[in-house]
Formats: structure tokens, C-alpha cells, sequence
């Protein structure tokens, strides 16, 4: 049996019955306003214990080798990078061992298979976005400053948002963070190996109706799963076919 999710419709449904037309018309003024999750991921994170060998997974599953990205200076983590075309890629995220000390919300050292950990949400105006999501009720953290030197020493910088967390310890984030890329920094698609591309997001969680209300707050429609564990899945299509990362 499918597992029970909530909707758009479904909202639009809910909002008709409690409240009438009113109520009704404002959902839909609202919904013209989102963009659906698939369209406005700038990235998948997908952890892995250790990047060399997450690499060398990553390309016996698809056909397409990661390219070493960089470390995250202060949060303990370093990456390899693959584009999924637009503006959009995966970054495979690991510990790094030149570090003493992370502040990723999960110990990547305890996954025993890659598995997508977050994501990231593309955002024109961190501060807007920051705002929008103040106004319908949300204690945001940031929009904070973020950078990484590549290894041909360019230094990326970008802002990011972080939105209310909806996991619990060591649990998949579904919610993303949001980020906005400074002028000037080349967006980590543009440079990184091509060939595979981003089919589809979905979304699982304990509780839909809170990450939906938690997305649309920051102008994002997405589907959402009722299932026991939050969970990312997406659809990648690769030079081997479709694979499904979880």
C-alpha cells in the first residue's frame, strides 16, 4: 500500500472545509507563489564515512568520477562534487580528517553506505528569503556567511538560511537550508563533471504536515510521505541509466 502524503490538493481540500471560499482563495494566491522542490534544489548532500571511497561508489554506480571539491573550514567536513546540469549538483560530504571537531548535525563517521543526508534550496535573496520566512511564523538562524577555497585556490562564498530542523538525533534533515551564492563565485555545477542530471526529489517524514507548512513558509511545494523515518530520495539519470540515491 502507498504510504499516505500530503499535497497541495490535499491543503486546498482541508482549507475549503474548515473555512469556505475565503480560506480557499488564499491557499491558492499562496501556491502560485512556490516552487516545487525539484526545481529549486541548488544541491543533494550525500554523506559518505570517507570521500575517497564515496568517490570511487559514486562512479562504479553511474559512470561519472566526482571531482574533489574542498574542505569546510570550522565544520569538520570536506567534499567531492558532481553536476546534475542548470544549477544544480551533488556534493558528496564527508569528515574530514584534518579537522578535530564538526558541527554537521550528524556524525557522518557512523554511515555504513552513502545515503542523502540534506539538501539545499536555491535562493535569489537570503535576506528576502529570511524575512519571508520570519513573517509566517519560523525562527530562522542566518542568513550567515559561508566560503571554501577550491584547490586551484578560488575561494567560493555564498549565504546560507537555515530553516527549522524536523529531525531527530541522527536522522535524515528533509527540510533544506537555503543559499544564495555571491556574485562573482562560479556555481559548483558549472565546473564539476557532467552527464548525470536531477529526475526527481521526493520526501518522507513522521509528521507531512509540518515540513510542508515548514517548505511553503519559505516558498517551496513539495509532496511529503508519511513514513516512520524521514527520508530523501531522488532519481538521478546517469551514462548507466537511472539510479536512485536514498
Amino acid at each position: 500500500m502507498a504510504s499516505p502524503s500530503l499535497t497541495r490538493r490535499d491543503l486546498l481540500r482541508r482549507c475549503a472545509a474548515a473555512g469556505g471560499l475565503g480560506l480557499l482563495g488564499s491557499a491558492m494566491k499562496t501556491a502560485s507563489s512556490l516552487t516545487p522542490a525539484r526545481d529549486v534544489a541548488d544541491h543533494l548532500l550525500l554523506g559518505v564515512a570517507d570521500r575517497d571511497q564515496g568517490m570511487a561508489w559514486f562512479e562504479k554506480l553511474t559512470g561519472v568520477k566526482p571531482v574533489v571539491g574542498g574542505s569546510h573550514p570550522g565544520r569538520g567536513t570536506r567534499n567531492a562534487l558532481v553536476s546534475l546540469g542548470g544549477r544544480q549538483y551533488l556534493e558528496l560530504i564527508a569528515p574530514d580528517p584534518a579537522q578535530n571537531s564538526s558541527t554537521f548535525f550528524m556524525d557522518l563517521r557512523t554511515l555504513k553506505e552513502p545515503r542523502l543526508v540534506t539538501w539545499a534550496a536555491a535562493t535569489k535573496d537570503a535576506e528576502t528569503s529570511a524575512a519571508r520566512a520570519r513573517q509566517a511564523g519560523l525562527a530562522v538562524t542566518g542568513p550567515a556567511d559561508g566560503s571554501r577555497v577550491r584547490p586551484d585556490g578560488k575561494v567560493l562564498r555564498w549565504r546560507s538560511l537555515d530553516l527549522p530542523h524536523t529531525a531527530g538525533p541522527g536522522d535524515i534533515e528533509v527540510v533544506p537550508f537555503l543559499i544564495e551564492w555571491a556574485a562573482g563565485s562560479v556555481h559548483p555545477s558549472q565546473d564539476s563533471p557532467g552527464g548525470c542530471a536531477l529526475r526527481t526529489l521526493e520526501l518522507e517524514h513522521p509528521d507531512p504536515a509540518r515540513v510542508v507548512h515548514t517548505l511553503e513558509a519559505a516558498g517551496i511545494e513539495a509532496t511529503v510521505g508519511k513514513a516512520p523515518l524521514a527520508r530523501l530520495r531522488a532519481t538521478i539519470a546517469t551514462p548507466k541509466g537511472d539510479v536512485q540515491l536514498t
